[in-house]
């Protein structure tokens, strides 16, 4: 994309910097003309949306690679080393056609069966189980995908579907001492059966919770955030006031080979790939077909247990048959054509791009973009225009109208869309978030502190936006599966706005950092009471203490305290009412460190950087800061050494003499203390 900005005439640069929604029509036109002219760019789009059989695909399908990556998992079967044998069963899995045959048998029938095998000796019986059912959709003539089916319901216990697997096996075994041999295996397992109670195998499932009825929410208009949502009436702490399945979502790319590319949740050891492709994995077989349709149903299957319901329209069906822009291009690119080939399939109209802007109500930020960014979108765009063409309709009409569609869809997304994420543990990196949930339901979840939060998807939800900001929010938002749900975090009474925070909150970053990280992400300027009122967590987050060693003061450094000289400049238009108690709290909190009352007028609070704002003693910062910078250090080798596992390391007494330097010097409050002590 670098080689299309620079090929672009400082003219057309100067109307994209000095462009509005209005010009977006002719602007696009303008550059859509400029780019057809280029060599350069047809061999882009030749590249990214050109079939697989006429290069060196990608995403692809390769029977000739999924065979030597079958035979290599076979020898690392045979040689005892398991783990690189699932990854090569696994592996040539995505690559091998699904009419592919080898030795006269279906070769993703023979990779199931060979997956199947390899989990029953490492012990996953559930994995092998899904596994052998897989292949006797694909092949459901296949003996011995009937006999290691029989064996691995033996090992759950089974008895029946084993018996009756392993009968089958033996009216398909077309020799002599195959039959016998299952005759054997039947004998054994009559008489495990009579001294034997079967257990059946547990099922995990987490359900989706309903909103209560008697929870009603009303979109408002303010003057001061626009659209918002408020309660109509009182709402109990923690709970539930909105669930909402996604218009759109995709995964993002470092998680492609670690979660589900429908349900976005981790996948597990037997997964899924696309049918058509090599580029998606899924967790299940539910997840595979709501992702890519009935064209994704083998015609083997017909006839089958297998009846799949769709959901929705297929979100990666026009991504199939190994094209590459879909692996390439960003991930909000890849989301804006979903959303767009959505709506036109539920248009019906597949000629030109609608208007997105009526069909999802969303706000636009293209006016607010940088000169950088804004053309960075016109280039994406008419690349995404010349994608859909050649992957979902032929009929799609490219031209400025449509180009320009898309690039108020991209600055849509750049402010509307969610980033979905999951619960990781600190201490295993294989951490289940449904066994979250039903651990926390019975009160046997880790402790927080052990968990964090990790982006993989990013998705738009039309209602779900109407939410507005706060660095002090009233609901949480968090995810099951693809499901965004939002919970109070307080009482919030009837008429109140609720709002969410769309970034680090208040007690995460400082009040300066949060303003800069929302005007350059969402271009706004944040009125919140956590940025336009006085609170103790954005005081003492990055705080020094006090000279005074009786004094529990703090003391701010030159850009802290700019800031926090702003915030009595609250337009009257604001109104703070949603946080009462919270207010009342603060109060109480910031007297601690500071000679300050919210009862009194705003306008009179003064603050001085490097003087204590309880006692007033004044603080040297040029030789503090010095001593922190050099404490940092020291602990910055610490977690290099944790990183690289290196237990001899002698970097443990210098952070600790640095943890008690950095005590005596920066405020008992401050963030940075709370996480080296952790680290300790």
């Amino acid at each position: 994309m670098e080689k299309l900005k620079c090929v672009v005439p400082e003219r057309l640069k100067r109307r994209v910097e000095e462009s509005h929604i209005d010009d977006l029509p002719s602007l696009s036109s303008s550059l859509l003309q400029l780019f057809l002219s280029l060599p350069q760019f047809h061999q882009l789009i030749s590249e990214l949306a050109a079939e697989p059989s006429t290069q060196a695909g990608l995403c692809g399908k390769n029977e000739g690679a999924a065979l030597d990556l079958k035979q290599k998992g076979n020898q690392c079967y045979s040689s005892g080393d398991h783990s690189q044998a699932l990854r090569c069963y696994s592996q040539a899995l995505r690559l091998a056609p699904i009419d592919a045959h080898h030795s006269g048998k279906n070769l993703v029938a023979t990779l199931y069966l060979n997956r199947a095998s390899l989990f029953h000796k490492m012990g996953l019986p559930m994995e092998s189980l899904r596994d052998c059912s897989r292949a006797l959709e694909i092949s459901p003539c296949y003996p011995k995908v009937w006999y290691r089916r029989g064996k691995v319901n033996a090992t759950l216990g089974n008895y029946e579907d084993s018996v009756h697997d392993l009968s089958v096996a033996k009216d398909m075994e077309p020799s002599i001492g195959g039959k016998k041999q299952i005759e054997r295996e039947l004998d054994m397992l009559a008489r495990h059966h009579e001294k034997t109670t079967a257990k059946p195998a547990s099922q995990k499932s987490v359900e989706i919770p309903d909103v209560p009825s008697e929870i009603k929410l009303q979109c408002v208009k303010t003057p001061d955030k626009g659209r918002g949502m408020v309660s109509q009436f009182d709402i109990p702490q923690a709970s539930l006031i909105h669930a909402e399945e996604p218009y759109a979502v995709v995964i993002l790319k470092h998680c492609r080979e670690t979660h589900c590319h429908y349900c976005l949740n981790e996948l597990p050891a037997d997964t899924i790939p696309c049918i058509s492709c090599s580029l998606p994995l899924y967790c299940s077989q539910h997840c595979q077909v709501q992702a890519g349709g009935p064209i994704h149903i083998p015609d083997t299957m017909v006839g089958s247990n297998f009846k799949p319901t769709l959901e929705c329209i297929p979100e990666h069906k026009h991504e199939c048959q190994g094209v590459h822009w879909p692996a390439i291009l960003p991930s909000d690119v890849v989301l804006a054509g979903r959303v767009v080939v959505k709506t036109m399939e539920q248009k019906g109209q597949f000629t030109d791009v609608p208007n997105l802007s009526e069909t999802l109500g969303l706000c636009e930020s293209y006016s607010k973009m940088s000169p950088e960014s804004k053309l960075e979108l016109h280039i994406y765009s008419i690349v995404l225009l010349f994608c859909l063409h050649h992957s979902f309709s032929s009929e799609l009409s490219i031209n400025g109208d449509s180009a320009s569609q898309i690039v108020i869809l991209l600055s849509q997304i750049r402010v509307n869309s969610i980033a979905v994420v999951r619960m990781r543990s600190n201490t295993n990196d294989s951490y289940d978030q449904q066994d979250w949930f039903q651990n926390f339901s019975f009160g046997e979840a880790e402790a927080a502190s052990s968990v964090e939060q990790v982006r993989v998807g990013q998705a738009l939800y039309k209602a779900a936006s109407l939410f507005n900001h706060s660095c002090l929010p009233n609901i949480h938002a968090y995810f099951m599966s693809r499901t965004l749900l939002l919970r109070t975090t307080e009482f919030v009474s009837g008429g109140c706005a609720l709002e969410l925070s769309y970034g680090p909150q208040v007690g995460q970053w400082d009040c300066k950092d949060r303003l800069r990280f929302l005007e350059e992400e969402y271009f706004f300027r944040c009125w919140c009471c956590g940025c336009s009122e006085v609170n103790e967590s954005d005081l003492v987050i990055s705080g020094f203490c006090c000279v005074n060693p009786n004094c529990s003061g703090v003391v701010l450094d030159n850009l802290v305290a700019n800031c926090e000289k702003q915030k009595p400049k609250v337009p009257e238009t604001i109104s703070n009412k949603s946080h009462l108690q919270v207010h009342e709290l603060n109060d109480i909190d910031i007297k601690k460190v500071a000679q300050i009352s919210l009862d009194q007028t705003q306008s009179s609070f003064h603050v001085d950087s490097g003087y204590c704002l309880k006692c007033g003693s004044y603080c040297n910062f040029a030789s503090r800061s010095k001593e922190v910078k050099k404490a940092w250090t020291d602990f910055r080798r610490l977690q290099d050494s944790i990183a690289s596992k290196d237990t001899c390391s002698t970097n443990l007494p210098g952070a600790l003499r640095s943890l008690g330097l950095l005590r005596s010097i920066l405020h008992a409050y401050n963030k940075g203390i709370a996480e080296v002590s952790f680290i300790n």
